[in-house]
């Protein structure tokens, strides 16, 4: 892998890999009514994650890459699966809900993140983690309260518990440090493809949507793999709490996109969605001073 220290060079790197991302709600916002093919969608994504991080690793590591998967070990089945429930999650709460409520409950995942550490590895939380917990919490409520239709209900519950999904694939991840952790992702894709396929099996569905949805269902795939890259070798030279902020790009970008009138969706954040957003950035920038402080570093792998 691409060994990077330059700070100056590490940030725009990251920023971009955010960016990236922040195009995945515009993917599925012009696809053609994704909430009647997300077997299909989940299918065609997870296979283009398994079948590019597997090239990657290829290109990287040469024939030997596969030996990554027997050290993979529980910790990373558990994250796949987890990361994999977050994949699927995420396409039925952007279907059911607004792109903002979404993307604001995959922001909450830090918290998440530190509520399952403290529970299952008995990582300690600090009077400061408690308040930005409380301040996202209270922001969480503020957007469920004002979610009161049953599809976006239901779109927010799978929001928070994509949200959930990712948190434990990061718990993993510290849990035992040496798990590879792209191949862990590539764990996750094939998580989907199968889980997808035995799905669309049983309820004798079609594999494959249109040839536009199947080639959207695929690029939405490639931005998550060419951001998780660029995310990677960025993320060794860069702090933690630097990474948490500029992680923001996703969010931020995500419901930029889906807003501005050139791309024909004009989809506006309600009051409640605001509020509640305004909440949580600010138990994000204050996560982040914390640990800013604390100088803790996070790589990906």
């Amino acid at each position: 892998m691409v060994e990077l220290k330059n700070e100056k060079i590490a940030i725009p790197i990251v920023l971009f890999a955010g960016i990236l991302w922040s195009f995945g709600p515009l993917v599925v916002r012009y696809m053609d009514d994704p909430n009647m093919v997300p077997w299909q969608y989940i299918f065609g994504r997870g296979l283009t994650i398994f079948i590019i991080l597997n090239l990657y690793l290829y290109f990287e590591e040469g024939i030997n890459f596969y030996k990554n998967y027997k050290k993979v070990g529980r910790s990373g089945l558990i994250g796949g699966c987890g990361l994999g429930v977050a994949m699927v999650s995420f396409i039925y709460s952007i279907t059911n809900t607004t792109a903002a409520i979404t993307l604001l409950c995959l922001a909450a995942m830090p918290f998440f993140t530190a509520i399952l550490a403290f529970l299952f590895l008995k990582e300690k939380i600090s009077i400061n983690v408690w308040v930005s917990i409380i301040l996202a919490s209270i922001g969480i409520i503020i957007m469920a309260v004002g979610n009161t239709e049953k599809n976006s209900l239901l779109g927010f519950f799978f929001g928070i518990l994509s949200s959930i999904g990712f948190s434990i694939f990061s718990v993993t991840l510290r849990w035992r440090k040496e798990t590879p952790k792209f191949t862990t992702v590539a764990i996750a894709g094939l998580f989907c493809f199968l889980f997808a396929s035995i799905v669309i099996l049983a309820t004798q569905q079609s594999f494959f949507s249109s040839s536009y949805n199947s080639s959207m269902f695929s690029l939405h795939g490639l931005l998550v793999c060419f951001g998780l890259i660029l995310y990677s070798i960025g993320s060794k030279a860069i702090q933690a709490a630097e990474l948490t902020l500029l992680s923001l790009t996703e969010v931020i970008g995500g419901i930029f996109w889906v807003w501005l009138p050139i791309f024909g969706i004009n989809e506006i954040p309600t009051t409640n969605t605001i509020v509640g957003g305004f909440f949580l950035f600010v138990s994000i920038v204050y996560y982040s001073l914390i640990m800013r402080w604390n100088k803790r570093h996070i790589a990906l792998n």
